[in-house]
């Protein structure tokens, strides 16, 4: 079974953010993809600002990205970049921590203007982290995501047409990365 971390990098529980989140988490459960989440807010300020790297919290929160297959950084825009709460768990991930790993971006913004937040100020990141295989990912524009009674989301036709492609890729990049991995594990090695 493929498996999913969340990364979310909002400091707000009620954000937009969390409608994207949910429903492509949505269509993973459906294709029977194991899902966690790490919602970076909710670790200690204290040991993510000084990095604790030995923190129980944040030791954890690393163990579930090494577990994972497939890794989705999600955060609002903010001054054209990502949380800067975010940027502090990130720190915190081995220098190849995201190897072997599929990225998916999902970032949501006040305008279009900060479109292109995905490609320059996540990537370089994702990359430097060993990521290979980094999604286009999905931008989102505060009016595109309705609130909801009961913490729902409305999300525009559009959007979920977006939604919608994205999910269905990185589903389709874990099929194949499960079967590289299959694979790998078949080949004979130098001592056989």
């Amino acid at each position: 079974m493929s498996h999913i971390v969340i990364i979310s990098g909002s400091p707000t529980p009620g954000s937009r953010l969390n409608g994207l989140i949910q429903y492509v988490e949505s269509k993973w459960a459906a294709a029977d993809i194991k899902i966690s989440h790490i919602r970076v807010a909710e670790l200690p300020a204290e040991a993510l600002l000084h990095a604790k790297f030995n923190d129980e919290a944040i030791v954890k929160a690393v163990g579930l990205v090494a577990e994972a297959d497939g890794v989705v950084i999600a955060s609002p825009v903010y001054k054209a970049s990502y949380t800067g709460v975010l940027k502090a768990f990130l720190d915190l991930l081995p220098q190849t921590g995201l190897r072997d790993k599929i990225a998916l971006p999902l970032f949501i913004g006040g305008t279009i203007a900060h479109l292109l937040a995905i490609d320059y100020s996540l990537k370089p990141v994702l990359n430097a982290l060993g990521a290979r295989n980094i999604l286009g990912g999905v931008y989102a524009i505060d009016q595109w995501v309705e609130r909801l009674e009961g913490g729902e989301h409305g999300l525009s036709p559009e959007l979920l047409l977006r939604l919608d492609a994205s999910a269905a890729q990185m589903a389709e990049e874990l099929h194949w990365h499960g079967l590289r991995l299959a694979a790998r594990e078949q080949e004979p090695t130098a001592s056989e």
